[in-house]
């Protein structure tokens, strides 16, 4: 996976009427009425202060559930949890993962969420006030503030560079809770604003590589709705590249990452597919197949059907008709 564009899943039916800060779905509405509404998990020692941050490893508290945080929800606090080795179960909302470390799962205000971990594993939760994220936004370019609108798990195996640097990041958060010194809270904060500056970098990649990708698909789709169009035209692949506006070599290149062909190749699959509809349904002459098909020579016809479906087009019209008659008796 490239690093530039790492990928994200998200929970995409979040904002469809599912689950939402401001309305879930009814079983979630329901069951929430009995959910725990915790500071941190176990504690219900509220946390008013707008600029909260707490940090601790995933087993100092897991441990002591054997491994199982149960149902539970946050009122008015964002969590960045990081795994870096062992595998979790996470259940955000309506939203069920199963991941092996390293990786990224937020889990936004209010969200109804719980988490089974494997024995062993490791990592950082990092929790927030939900006004950190707004006030981090201003003033940047990145939308921190968008973080907060869904819950999203960001695999990190294939990103280690990513990886590295959030690890070093939520250390030195560790680091300034467990020795805390002159400036303690101005670092932390600063700290805190460069994991979501991150996030939110990556983020944004997965949109822009999601954009690509859309237009990607695009791009081929109107190569294909031309082929469809003039695929007995005759028309080489820079004619087609050129109707397109993109050069020869990007139209091959996108063909092959695609469809794992070449333009070229397409174009004979779709030419080859109706010379064979053709032959089976048309009761004409191969040289009258050939002449439709925008051959001029019925004899190359011949030759570039041989070559791409292993016999002539007469031994394949003579296959056809056998086939039908056995399938008929």
């Amino acid at each position: 996976m490239d690093e530039s564009t790492p990928f994200l899943y998200f929970f995409d039916n979040f904002d469809q009427g599912k689950t939402s800060m401001s309305g879930a779905s009814p079983r979630l509405r329901a069951a929430r009425e009995a959910i725990p509404e915790f500071s941190l998990y176990g504690e219900l020692t509220g946390t008013d202060s707008a600029d909260f941050v707490h940090i601790e490893w995933i087993e100092t508290r897991s441990r002591l559930y054997d491994w199982h945080i149960d149902t539970h929800r946050h009122l008015g606090l964002f969590q960045v949890l990081a795994i870096f080795e062992g595998a979790v179960e996470a259940n955000v909302d309506d939203a069920t993962w199963e991941v092996q470390g390293p990786a990224v799962i937020t889990v936004h205000p209010s969200a109804v969420h719980n988490f089974r971990f494997s024995r062993g594993a490791h990592g950082f939760v990092l929790t927030m006030a939900q006004s950190v994220p707004f006030d981090a936004a201003l003033g940047a370019d990145a939308d921190m503030a968008s973080l907060l609108r869904k819950p999203w798990l960001f695999p990190l195996g294939d990103a280690p560079q990513t990886r590295d640097r959030l690890h070093t990041l939520l250390g030195l958060i560790m680091d300034e809770f467990s020795r805390p010194q002159l400036g303690h809270a101005e670092m932390v904060g600063w700290l805190t604003r460069s994991v979501l500056l991150l996030l939110a970098r990556l983020h944004a990649h997965h949109d822009s590589a999601t954009r690509a990708g859309r237009t990607e698909l695009d791009l081929f789709a109107r190569f294909r709705a031309l082929v469809e169009t003039h695929y007995t035209e005759a028309w080489a692949v820079p004619a087609y590249a050129e109707r397109l506006h993109v050069t020869e070599s990007k139209l091959n290149r996108l063909c092959r990452r695609i469809a794992g062909k070449s333009a070229f190749d397409l174009v004979q699959d779709r030419l080859m597919l109706e010379a064979r509809r053709k032959l089976i349904y048309i009761p004409a002459p191969v040289s009258h197949v050939a002449y439709e098909l925008g051959f001029q020579d019925p004899a190359y016809f011949c030759r570039v059907f041989k070559r791409h479906v292993g016999v002539t087009p007469s031994a394949f019209r003579r296959n056809a008709q056998h086939a039908h008659l056995g399938d008929a008796s």
